[in-house]
């Protein structure tokens, strides 16, 4: 019993760490630099506290559903099962395009990583692009390894690197290393703490979102958990609660050192960018400190874009053996993978890489728009578990018995996600609808307008119905 006990707990510790690992990349490595920039550090911790508390409520509503309906291809299931099967399309489409855009960005990211040594200044970032994306490429289509044991281990070092840098950090900003104490001057250098006031606030909350983009995967791997209902909340508390402490001191000690001023953070104006990171190894004044911290960073973005490569072109293939996209993509070659939706995905990604190298702040649009989408898959979410509690309100089943993991506070906790959520799309854009740039607000809701359509046209080419609630099917899930 005590074996097989602790078996579980490693498992629930590798899904946890899988988690923090796919959580833990260009959003808090590079993006996190450009949330100091344009909100100043006061901005930047206020909405990474925004964020963090919403995570806390949509984890648990995960938590909630994944327990109960505990299966492979989450959101798509669960949207299928307790809305429509229309939203379930849609979910689906729009998770495989999020992970697209985040392996084009993890790709983006390292190409402006390498570019911190001038020996790699030579070649243009969009070749190296290529040269990152062939790479990526050739490691899915011929690379039989383990991804799962691979992502635990890349993990690891992450958190440890974090837990290296708070450290240091710390002892930065009390003067025990790098001479003269830097304390908390930078949060009061030019308009700081708040850079841009309430909209430069409302303009990083989006890509505060991207940063924890990824927390969902616990969700997703709940169907490759032997035993959910006792992995599964213990894997979403400690997740949350690591993430929020790996966020939140990051921010803090970045925006302690760095000032919002600093040109080499990443910022509307410019496409050249450091990682806040390697600029703080640089001030602990160890030159090679710093060429290893980037080492680091370029090995994790990279990482995270041959995950990402590997789960899209899954994603893809499970799309079409669900109907839902061209059989053709449904097919395995000689090798048992994927490659035609391989082929497409990496298609798709170089088209994303093209759109981001001719357009001026290109990046950063890219970064909104995960943003945007995540935030559109997370509503959809809290929408299902919402569903599941009034079907079992509705068929008088009790909560009690039929839910293993109950979400605390419910309903206050959905409600505050998707006040949250609905706050978040909105403010992004007011101080464009303010300056009546019309075209800068379209690009913001342009996410939000293709989930919509994605799901009319199938609605209405399929003649799905919203399930009513007494329809709802509350049999308990086997794996």
């Amino acid at each position: 019993m005590e074996k097989k006990q602790m078996d579980r707990d490693l498992k629930t510790r590798h899904i946890s760490m899988i988690a923090i690992g796919g959580s833990i990349g260009t959003g808090l490595f590079m993006a996190s630099g450009a949330v100091i920039s344009q909100a100043g550090p006061g901005g930047a911790l206020v909405a990474y506290g925004i964020i963090g508390i919403m995570i806390y409520f949509l984890m648990t509503a995960l938590g909630e559903l994944a327990t109960f309906y505990p299966v492979s291809g989450a959101f798509n299931a669960y949207a299928s099962r307790f809305i429509d099967p229309a939203a379930g399309f849609t979910v689906g489409w729009l998770y495989w395009i999020i992970w697209s855009l985040v392996t084009s960005v993890d790709i983006l990211t390292a190409s402006q990583v390498l570019s911190y040594w001038e020996l790699f200044g030579g070649l243009h970032p969009f070749i190296w692009c290529l040269i990152f994306l062939a790479l990526l490429f050739g490691l899915n289509a011929f690379s039989v390894k383990s991804f799962g044991e691979a992502e635990f281990w890349f993990s690891i070092i992450k958190v440890v690197t974090i837990f290296i840098f708070l450290i240091m950090g710390l002892l930065l900003i009390f003067g025990i290393i790098g001479g003269e104490p830097i304390g908390f001057k930078n949060f009061s250098i030019g308009d700081a703490p708040f850079h841009n006031g309430i909209l430069g606030l409302l303009g990083v909350l989006v890509v505060a979102g991207f940063s924890f983009g990824g927390t969902e995967v616990v969700a997703v791997t709940a169907g490759e958990s032997e035993n959910p209902r006792e992995s599964m909340p213990k894997a979403i508390k400690q997740v949350f609660w690591r993430i929020l402490l790996f966020y939140i001191g990051s921010i803090f000690i970045i925006a302690c050192i760095i000032p919002y001023t600093d040109p080499r953070l990443l910022n509307q104006n410019s496409e050249i960018a450091m990682s806040p990171f390697t600029i703080i190894f640089e001030k602990v004044g160890v030159l090679f400190a710093a060429s290893i911290m980037n080492s680091i960073i370029l090995t994790a973005v990279l990482s995270a874009g041959n995950s990402g490569l590997y789960a899209t072109s899954r994603l893809l293939f499970s799309l079409s053996q669900d109907g839902k996209a061209p059989k053709f993509l449904g097919k395995l070659n000689k090798r048992n993978m994927p490659f035609n939706a391989l082929i497409i995905t990496t298609i798709f990604i170089i088209l994303t890489l093209i759109y981001a190298n001719i357009n001026m702040g290109g990046y950063g649009k890219l970064l909104n728009m995960v943003g945007s989408l995540v935030l559109i898959v997370w509503a959809i979410s809290i929408i299902s578990h919402i569903r599941l509690r009034q079907a079992i309100k509705v068929q008088k089943q009790s909560v009690e018995k039929l839910l293993p993991f109950k979400a605390p506070l419910y309903p206050a906790g959905p409600i505050i996600v998707l006040l949250t959520i609905l706050f978040l799309m909105v403010g992004q854009s007011f101080a464009d609808i303010k300056a009546a740039a019309w075209l800068k607000v379209f690009e913001a809701f342009l996410p939000l307008i293709i989930a919509i359509i994605v799901f009319i046209a199938y609605k209405t080419i399929k003649k799905t119905k919203i399930i009513p609630a007494q329809e709802i099917d509350l049999s308990e899930h086997k794996l």
